[in-house]
Formats: C-alpha cells, sequence, structure tokens
C-alpha cells in the first residue's frame, strides 16, 4: 500500500483564480514573527527603535578620583562600575572580572583604605575617593609583602583570584583582624579561591601580619 498523499490532500484547495481561502503561509512568516508564543510584527520593531532614539544616550558623568596615587579624571556612563572603570577606562587589569555578582572576591580592591568589591560600586559615587588596586602596591620591582608572602608560600595556582585576594589580605591586616587562623578564615571568607589554596593564603597572611 502507498503512504503517498493524493495531491488533495498534500495542498490546500483554492478558489477562483487559484488564491487560497485565507492568508498564505508565505504571508505570515513575512508579517510576523512569533517570540514566546507573542507575535511580534516589524511595526512592533520599528516601534522600538523609535523609542530608543527618543530616549537618546545614556546620562554619564565626569568623575576625578585618585588610582595608585595618580589623579584620574574620566567620563563615563552612570552605570559604570568601578571595575569597569578600572578595567576599561584606566586599563589596570589586575583586578578581575569573576562572578560580577560580589559572591567571589576577585574585583576586591581598596577604597580610602576598606575593601570593597568593585563590581558592585558605582563609579559615580567615588569623587575624590582615593583607590589602590593590586598594581598599586609593589614600589617598584619591590613587592609588598603580602605578594611576597604569597610566592613564598606558594600561595596560589591559576592566579585568577590571587589579586582579589591579596588585596583581601591587605584590608585585613589594616584591620586588625589576623589574631589567629580562623579569624584571618572569618574575613577572608568573602574571597573564593576556586584551587584550594586557602591554608596557604591564610599562612602568607598571618605572617604577612606578624611581621608588621
Amino acid at each position: 500500500m502507498s503512504s503517498e498523499l493524493p495531491d488533495s490532500a498534500a495542498y490546500p484547495p483554492t478558489g477562483a483564480g487559484g488564491s487560497t481561502s485565507g492568508p498564505s503561509r508565505r504571508t505570515v512568516i513575512a508579517t510576523g514573527v512569533t517570540v514566546g508564543g507573542v507575535v511580534v510584527t516589524g511595526a512592533t520593531f520599528l516601534a522600538g527603535a523609535e523609542e530608543a532614539t527618543a530616549a537618546g544616550p545614556s546620562p554619564s558623568s565626569r568623575v576625578s578620583l585618585t588610582v595608585n596615587g595618580t589623579r584620574r579624571t574620566v567620563t563615563v556612563d552612570n552605570r559604570t562600575s568601578l571595575l569597569d572603570l578600572l578595567r576599561e577606562h584606566l586599563h589596570l587589569t589586575g583586578s578581575k572580572k569573576g562572578c560580577n555578582a560580589g559572591a567571589c572576591g576577585a574585583c576586591t580592591v581598596l577604597v580610602d583604605g576598606q575593601r570593597v568589591n568593585s563590581c558592585l560600586t558605582l563609579a559615580v559615587r567615588l569623587e575624590g575617593a582615593e583607590v589602590t588596586t593590586i598594581e598599586g602596591l609593589a614600589k617598584g620591582d619591590r613587592l609588598h609583602p603580602l605578594q611576597q608572602a604569597f610566592v613564598d608560600e606558594d600561595a596560589f595556582q591559576c592566579g585568577y583570584c590571587t589579586p582579589g585576594q591579596i588585596m583581601s589580605g591587605v584590608g585585613c591586616i589594616q584591620e586588625g583582624h589576623t589574631g589567629s587562623p580562623e579569624e584571618i578564615r572569618e574575613y577572608m571568607s568573602g574571597n573564593i579561591c576556586r584551587c584550594g589554596c586557602y591554608v596557604k593564603i591564610v599562612r602568607a597572611v598571618e605572617q604577612t601580619a606578624a611581621r608588621n
């Protein structure tokens, strides 16, 4: 038995002049696109484009701050994070973009001596602030004591979290939260090391604090 359909079943019937009784498949595809069950027409896209044009560019502001001892003035979109200001505008790429949600600590820097997640900090709110990044710790070829301790203790593997770990460690020492390994772990808990170097990181912070 043949499984082929007869011509009358394969195509919808046509009326006079060969036209179909309803809109053709080609017409439906040409006039609308279904997105999530909703038909979006070309007119909708045009209206959206006109609204975006009418809204104009995003508001921006001029901000001046001191980064690693150097006064910097830049104009940025008001939504720009401190992390993106550092990486994209000032080309200081030592601070890493890990989760971009304040959960991993890879972007940690010091603002006026305090540890902050730069991915969650708006740049425009830092007018006049002093920012220190991993690039600002060393004095020429001389590493910061905690940087040297990380090398001596082999407190890193892939190194991606290391800038944030070191900046958080510096803040931890300055805050005086280094009374015991347990205290260091508690106050460094916002920094994640996916390589699992926590024991050596704690040791590096502990030894640096002891030398101070």
